[in-house]
């Protein structure tokens, strides 16, 4: 993996910056590197990595908490794909009384598959901040978007790893 990574692999830079980050596999725990890691991932494709980069500063692990550069990165992540990021962004929206842009990006990330979305969604509905129409559509097309992407291949692995 190591060897992929130097090689440009934007992937393996994402998977070991997390064995940085943890301090697994062998390597020291070192914040800086995972970060330094998960920079260069995202700057040639990889939008999970900014959503990493969100992640740290929304904690504080690894950075000094910072709520407006954990939304930058997440915006830079989901704005290249991350639904985990763009859920995210409606969490925090949420978090600051945006309900509407909150609701917006939940039905984003819910419409690409993610079930934490659809459950806020329904959270939404059921106070009132979201339509059933907004609902019907986000269960809708939450379960078109998991229809697609089944596959014997995927069922097997979820069933090794017992995720059933």
């Amino acid at each position: 993996m190591e060897k992929r990574a130097e090689g440009g692999d934007a992937t393996a830079m994402h998977n070991i910056g997390y064995l940085y980050r943890d301090g697994e596999m062998g390597f020291p725990q070192d914040f800086d590197k995972a970060m330094e890691l998960w920079l260069r991932a995202g700057e040639i494709g990889y939008a999970a990595s900014y959503g990493s980069i969100g992640n740290a500063y929304q904690l504080g692990e690894g950075a000094e908490r910072d709520t407006k550069k954990a939304k930058h990165y997440w915006e830079l992540a989901a704005k290249r794909g991350d639904v985990e990021a763009r859920h995210n962004l409606g969490a925090n929206e949420g978090n600051a009384c945006n309900i509407d842009r909150a609701v917006k990006h939940f039905m984003i990330s819910a419409i690409a598959g993610l079930d934490e979305s659809v459950k806020e969604i329904q959270k939404c509905f059921m106070k009132g901040y979201a339509t059933k129409n907004d609902f019907e559509n986000a269960l809708r097309s939450h379960k078109e978007s998991k229809d697609e992407m089944r596959s014997d291949q995927r069922e097997a692995a979820d069933a090794f790893y017992g995720r059933n």
